[in-house]
This record gives structure tokens, C-alpha cells and sequence, in this order.
């Protein structure tokens, strides 16, 4: 059955034709690049926008025989859009329109996970994550993106790096520095981020 393909089937089975195939690796993928490339915008039109862009690139990729990725089409679709991402924001800063006002307040904490505690400790766990959020977007925009993938994406060092083009200590060394640096921030500002 074409489903329990592997991606790496999927694409071969794609590249030969087999449209079939392409739609099960878009479902199988679509929530998690979404959510990455929603997470990082902040802006749904957008994150639909670049979706679309990415996946588009996949197509023409593997039709034109260039996919080399073997066993790590997440991470090359995540890479697809990362760069895609940088392009908007590039064209953005170039036109000098960025403004934010572009960008809606996205609850990225609305998670089932927690559902099993009384009200009160949700509303203390919803306000440290929204001083965690709002620390972390006073970041450098590479370290924002590694906390984003590890935290909010579930990604391995591994994958970040791969994710990110950088290699893992280079992933790890953000990642420390962004808690380093938000542990100052929080000090700073007498924030306290436990519940």
C-alpha cells in the first residue's frame, strides 16, 4: 500500500510519475512544515504563501532529478522554506516595509497537554510561557529559530542543523546562548520562569 511507503519510495514513485505518491508525502509532512514556517512568520497569508512556494520547489526538484536528500525529505522541505523565509524577510528589509503591525499574535500555547492541570496552574504556566516568548523574540533571529525548532518543533540538534545548514555544535552553541541569554533577560527584568 502506497501509505506505508517511505518517503524515500514516495519520491521515487513520484519522480516516475505517480502523482498518488506526492499527495502522501504532502499529508504526511504538511502539518509540521506548516507549523514551522507559521511559527516563524507570524502571519498566516504569509505562512500559506511560503507553504505553497515550498512545496512547489519540492515538485520541481524531484521532476527535474535534482533531489539528493536520501532519507531526509522533512528536512529538506524545512530548508526549502527557511530559505524562502529569509528571502521574504530580505525583499522585506530591501523595500523597507517591514512593519509590525504585519504580524498577529499567534497562541502558540493553545496545547493539549494542559488540559490535566486546575486552572490556576494553567494560567501561571501561560503567563511564564508568554514572558518566554516575549524574551525570546529580543533574540537574535538565528538563536529565536533554534529555540523555535527545539522546543516548539521537537527537532533534534541533528535535524536543526540540517534544518538550518549549520553544523550541530554550531546549533548547540545557539541554543545555549539563547537560554544564557534569557536567563539575563528574565534576571533583569525580575522574571520568574517556573510554575
Amino acid at each position: 500500500m502506497i501509505k506505508s511507503m517511505t518517503d524515500e519510495q514516495l519520491i521515487c514513485q513520484f519522480a516516475s510519475g505517480n502523482n498518488q505518491a506526492f499527495d502522501v508525502l504532502l499529508n504526511r509532512h504538511k502539518s509540521r512544515v506548516y507549523t514551522y514556517i507559521l511559527l516563524t512568520v507570524r502571519n498566516r497569508d504569509l505562512a500559506e504563501d511560503i507553504f505553497q512556494e515550498a512545496f512547489m520547489k519540492v515538485i520541481l526538484t524531484v521532476k527535474q532529478g535534482h533531489y539528493t536528500d536520501n532519507g531526509k525529505f522533512y528536512a529538506f522541505v524545512t530548508r526549502i522554506a527557511h530559505n524562502l523565509i529569509i528571502d521574504h524577510y530580505r525583499r522585506e528589509r530591501n523595500e523597507n516595509t517591514v512593519s509590525n503591525e504585519e504580524f498577529g499574535e499567534v497562541d502558540l500555547f493553545n496545547n493539549s497537554k494542559l488540559c490535566d492541570e486546575n486552572v490556576e496552574d494553567t494560567l501561571v504556566r501561560n503567563q511564564v510561557f508568554n514572558d518566554i516568548n516575549k524574551l525570546m523574540r529580543h533574540l537574535p533571529e538565528n538563536q529565536q529559530e533554534v529555540v523555535r525548532l527545539r522546543y516548539y518543533e521537537d527537532l533534534s540538534f541533528k535535524d536543526i542543523a540540517d534544518v538550518t545548514g549549520v553544523s550541530i555544535n554550531t546549533a548547540l552553541g545557539r541554543m545555549r546562548y539563547a537560554v544564557l541569554n534569557m536567563r539575563r533577560m528574565a534576571e533583569e527584568n525580575n522574571i520568574s520562569l517556573t510554575y
